[in-house]
C-alpha cells in the first residue's frame, strides 16, 4: 500500500504557505499583508521556515498517514 499522507500534507502546506497568495509575512508596508500577489526574499525565507516547521510537526510528531489501495 502507498502512503499518501506526506504527499498530501506537503501539497496543502505548499499551496497555503506560498508567499503573497493568501498572506505574506513580512509584507512590504505592513507586518502581514493579505492577497498582495507580491513577494520578497525575506518573505520567502520566513515562509520556508514556517513550512519546514509545520511539515515536521505533521509528518514526524503527529505521523499523518493516508493509505490507498
Amino acid at each position: 500500500m502507498a502512503d499518501w499522507g506526506p504527499v498530501l500534507v506537503a501539497l496543502v502546506l505548499f499551496v497555503l504557505l506560498t508567499p503573497g497568495l493568501l498572506f505574506q509575512i513580512p509584507g512590504r508596508n505592513r507586518v502581514v499583508e493579505f492577497g498582495s500577489m507580491q513577494t520578497s526574499g525575506a518573505s520567502i525565507a520566513v515562509h520556508a521556515v514556517i513550512y519546514f516547521g509545520l511539515i515536521t510537526i505533521f509528518l514526524i510528531a503527529i505521523g499523518v498517514h493516508i493509505y490507498a489501495n
